[in-house]
């Protein structure tokens, strides 16, 4: 049996639109949904579903429950099934315990605890009237107001180094728990943990069903080196970015009475644009769009417009997203917002009415390729058509509607003047490959008879791209981490410095970009031709972290060098006690990251020389 308690948390949090509009095809009908029952045949709808009750019901057949009766009836699963399954589909982890005894309880709920404490901890941060003072001003001048923060939970991580720790130890929830769940963390050399996010605005990340699994954290700043503008929690056992939307628990209702999603790029503009009065937006997390998050939409509605930076990144993470999202049956448009603009900086410019002008100008996503080949001239030759059939083939191969297939080959077809037959021989061969995968282009190699290898002597910098260049498996997630601690600006070197740009622009890359210099993307094919084996890998991580640790080591060095000069220089008082307080807060930094007790290795790496590989 499943205690009662927990049979309510299911049916409250269950979404029974979503659970019978996976059977039954549902139109919204005032505040009900309509559709043809399916207990019993009809041509004319009779069967209705009332998400405010919970309810389902038949004027044809009489047929009637709530979510675990249609469960149960449409599967021929018992109650206890039934439960487990609706629960499954909400998020909620529930426990099965044999009558009269106690069972076990369910092993993530101390995650899911810590995540809910965190929570409350950091939204009281950003209430209390001294502590949270930045914070709400940042807030204001970003135009989000006070019910849309409660709305989505906001809250606010203090300038402290362990003030969530200790907060958290006076509840008896230890450090191990705090780390598992990727709320501390830890540097190389000091293992003691700390607080992962320090004075940034927090943004809970909730599943599906309404739970807390994970937070992203925004500077009150610009950001700056070493501190990256957002910061998100890793992947934990509740919490796997690429199965996750931002802002969807919330947006559902939304999505299915407007009938369309708004999907964009970031926290900032999700919560933006509900200030504005845009509810039917979610963000993906820090990731390539996946097949998984397409799923999800699809559950709510058949269109997207897609809300993406156009900037040649911005354009490639608009398109994949675009193909997962027909793969999946949702049609997606893409709305171009003029140049340093996103969504949040036009709605606070010129309010709701700027950017419903450009949700209404979305172009489908086939015909907003085909606009950009034409402004780069791929219809002008032979050659050049040729390579454009290949860039319009991934998006004819993802579209699953028949319909809508047919109406993208003879647009295809008519602007490469490719016979239709040709393209169908095409993508028969397209569609022999896994989907969403294209075979890789071969990387570019330095000219033939170069004595020098364009990496040159292996310091840090170097060492960090290697590692990134070979493992792309896990190229995101290291990226990621790098970011924690250093960013592009902390490269002395201009080519390394270029390199890494372009891995944060496309971690997927594979070869050098066609506009990279010369020199940048000779050294980027010499570290993309090394194979990714399994040997090097292990050694990689080690070699990742001291890379990172000497990098920001380094720039840390060099701010307090840069400080003590000035205090030297300086003939104020108030103005050299004010840098010696700097000095201080970033020499306790560079402690607390443990930099100046690298070990040998560490060493050794700063010096050039590194273990064979």
């Amino acid at each position: 049996m499943i205690p009662d308690d927990q049979v309510e948390e299911v049916r409250t949090r269950a979404d029974i639109v979503e659970i019978i509009g996976e059977v039954v095809a549902l139109k919204k009908s005032g505040r009900e949904y309509a559709g043809l029952c399916p207990f019993h045949e009809e041509k004319s709808p009779s069967f209705s579903v009332n998400p405010t009750k919970g309810v389902y019901h038949c004027f044809g057949c009489g047929a009637s429950g709530d979510v675990f009766r249609f469960v149960r009836e449409r599967q021929g699963l018992d109650f206890v099934e039934a439960v487990k399954y609706v629960a499954a589909r909400a998020g909620v982890a529930v426990r099965e315990v044999r009558a009269g005894q106690q069972g076990e309880d369910d092993p993530l709920r101390p995650l899911h605890e810590a995540n809910a404490f965190a929570r409350q901890w950091f939204r009281d941060r950003l209430l209390d009237p001294a502590v949270g003072a930045p914070a709400r001003t940042y807030l204001r001048e970003r135009g989000i107001d006070e019910s849309t923060a409660e709305r989505f939970g906001l809250g606010f991580a203090p300038d402290e180094w362990r003030a969530l720790r200790e907060a958290a130890a006076h509840h008896g929830m230890a450090p191990e728990l705090l780390l598992e769940a990727g709320l501390l963390t830890t540097s190389e050399n000091s293992p003691d943990p700390y607080d992962r996010f320090r004075a940034r605005v927090v943004f809970p990340i909730e599943a599906v069903g309404g739970r807390t699994v994970a937070f992203g954290g925004r500077t009150l700043g610009p950001g700056g080196p070493g501190q990256p503008k957002y910061l998100n929690s890793p992947e934990t056992p509740v919490y796997h970015k690429g199965e996750v939307l931002f802002g969807l628990h919330a947006a559902r209702q939304a999505i299915r009475r407007e009938e369309v999603v708004l999907v964009v790029e970031g926290y900032m503009d999700v919560v933006a644009l509900a200030s504005a009065g845009f509810e039917n937006v979610v963000a993906a997390l820090g990731t390539a769009f996946t097949e998984a998050q397409a799923r999800l939409l699809r559950r709510y509605t058949s269109r997207a417009l897609l809300l993406f930076d156009s900037d040649r990144a911005g354009l490639k993470a608009t398109f994949r997203a675009g193909d997962e999202l027909l793969a999946q049956g949702v049609h997606p448009s893409v709305v171009t917002l003029p140049a340093g603009e996103d969504p949040d900086t036009l709605v606070r410019s010129g309010g709701a009415a700027a950017l419903k002008e450009f949700l209404e100008g979305a172009v489908d996503i086939l015909d907003r390729k085909i606009q950009i080949l034409e402004q780069h001239d791929y219809f002008s030759t032979l050659d050049r058509k040729r390579d454009a059939v290949d860039r319009l083939l991934p998006t004819l191969r993802a579209v699953t509607d028949p319909a809508l297939r047919d109406i993208y080959v003879d647009r295809v077809a008519e602007k490469t003047r490719v016979n239709r037959a040709t393209l169908e021989e095409e993508l028969a061969r397209a569609r022999s490959q896994p989907a969403g995968r294209s075979e890789p282009k071969p990387a570019r190699r330095p000219p033939t008879g170069s004595r020098r290898d364009p990496v040159g002597a292996m310091g840090p910098e170097a060492a960090l791209l290697r590692v990134l260049a070979r493992d792309r498996q896990r190229r995101h997630t290291l990226l990621e981490l790098a970011l924690e601690r250093v960013g592009p600006e902390d490269f002395k070197d201009s080519h390394n410095r270029a390199i890494f740009q372009t891995f944060l622009d496309d971690p997927e890359l594979e070869a050098p970009p066609a506009e990279m210099d010369a020199r940048s993307a000779d050294r980027l094919a010499v570290l993309l031709a090394q194979p990714p084996e399994e040997e090097r890998l292990a050694h990689g991580q080690r070699e990742f972290t001291a890379a990172v640790a000497l990098i920001e080591g380094r720039r840390l060095g060099a701010e307090i060098d840069e400080l003590q000069r000035r205090i030297e220089a300086s003939s104020d008082q108030e103005e050299k006690l004010r840098l010696i307080q700097e000095k201080k807060r970033l020499s306790e930094e560079r402690s607390a990251r443990g930099h100046g007790a690298g070990g040998e290795y560490a060493r050794r790496l700063a010096r050039g020389h590194h273990p064979q590989d």
